[in-house]
């Protein structure tokens, strides 16, 4: 009986070790600052994430992919460019910290922009801190970039993703400023209808005033109390002294010019 116990427990010990080898990494983290997506949703500032929001530090998924949510349908929120992720205004150097809440050795961490590798940092299998930062240079891009950081486990087949939404260089979310019309004839300055209007001077030279009463009313001519014009067959008084721009005829100013 004991010959047939020992070969079976060496058995269950030997199932349990492969079990153990299979499991899924034990490490957890994410990338803080620059927020990444996982980030943000935590911290409730995009909506409809998902169980993100109390995980933000578990988007685990086989390693060599290139998407934001791992893989894992639970944390496909985070493949949603269409969402409203806040973007982070950087230059063309980052330098991204990483929250570790479970440590695991670690191969290497990745950054990549679209397919392309622009950062590699090898740890040759070593347990890493509960806080790790690296700084990585963008290659001199400018605009808006999606970036995908990676966290390869040593001891597993899994690795955890972050995507990160920068702008580089100026051209972020801004306040558009208000535009300027442009000067238009019905946008020319009219004096009030109030009895005392306060016409600006025109910047053009002063012509010569009408020599006698009753000729035609025209643009830059200067007029003084008194002074009779026509204009569409009508003739008028000029009520006070002033030179009569484009905009001001008799008819539309009658705090100038008064029917006689």
């Amino acid at each position: 009986m004991r010959k047939l116990l020992a070969p079976l427990a060496a058995l269950v010990v030997a199932a349990a070790a492969v079990v153990v080898i299979a499991s899924p990494a034990s490490a957890h983290g994410y990338i803080s600052d620059p927020p990444s997506r996982q980030a943000w949703c935590a911290a409730g500032k995009v909506p409809n994430c998902g169980q993100i929001i109390w995980e933000p530090q578990s988007v685990e998924g086989p390693k060599g992919l290139h998407n934001c949510s791992g893989g894992d349908a639970r944390w496909a929120p985070l493949d949603d460019d269409s969402k409203p992720w806040p973007v982070t205004t950087v230059g063309d150097t980052v330098t991204f910290k990483w929250l570790i809440e479970a440590r695991h050795a670690t191969s290497t961490w990745e950054y990549y922009i679209g397919n392309e590798r622009i950062a590699v940092i090898n740890d040759h299998g070593k347990e890493p801190p509960s806080v790790v930062t690296h700084t990585v240079s963008l290659g001199g891009r400018t605009g808006r970039i999606k970036l995908l950081a990676v966290w390869n486990i040593a001891d597993t087949e899994n690795a955890f993703y972050n995507c990160v939404d920068l702008q580089v260089g100026p051209g972020g979310p801004s306040p558009s400023p208000s535009p300027t019309p442009s000067p238009s004839p019905s946008s020319s300055p009219r004096p009030s209808p109030s009895p005392s209007p306060s016409p600006s001077p025109s910047p053009t030279p002063t012509p010569t005033p009408p020599t006698t009463p009753g000729g035609a009313w025209t643009a830059g001519a200067s007029y003084k109390a008194g002074d009779l014009v026509t204009y569409n067959g009508r003739t008028y008084r000029c009520v006070q002294a002033h030179t009569a721009l484009t905009g001001w005829e008799p008819p539309n100013v009658p705090a100038l010019w008064q029917t006689v």
